[in-house]
């Protein structure tokens, strides 16, 4: 493995339902609990929750990234994620939607601007071909 940039640390007790979590540095400290669509009394954040935002976070910095490289204006830019749980079997996969709002761009520009964002989030590299991933700009399907 190549020397890492940046390493986050968490530990988790109990976890999924009832269970608790904290990053190693104490700026994020969640207490975990199951959806009520899964049974639970929806007190608590969900692993997908955290997903969502994770996503959502490096998506938005992976866009800022590549509007700077090619000097486009993206400061704006807003992403809506969802983070899907769907029964497979006896188990269960992710499913993820990234709807990216880009007010300063239009059309083809805005398309090929989370193209390439898709490209260069770690996220989005760690799931490829892994997990659905379906992307809008603009309201625009990249599909």
């Amino acid at each position: 493995m190549a020397d890492p940039t940046y390493t986050a640390q968490a530990h988790v007790t109990g976890g999924r339902d009832g269970g608790h979590g904290r990053s190693s540095d104490g700026k994020l400290e969640v207490d975990l609990g199951l959806p009520n669509e899964m049974g639970g009394d929806g007190n608590g954040t969900n692993p997908e929750q955290l997903f969502a935002v994770g996503y959502a976070a490096c998506f938005e910095g992976a866009l800022n990234l590549v509007a700077a490289r090619e000097r486009v204006e993206a400061a704006d830019a807003e992403v809506d994620s969802a983070v899907s749980l769907v029964p497979e079997g006896k188990a269960f996969r992710l499913a993820v939607k990234l709807d990216v709002t880009l007010p300063s761009l239009e059309g083809d520009q805005a398309v090929a601007l989370v193209r390439s964002a898709h490209q260069v989030c770690p996220y989005s590299n760690a799931t490829r071909g892994n997990i659905e991933v379906a992307l809008t700009a603009n309201g625009q399907s990249l599909d």
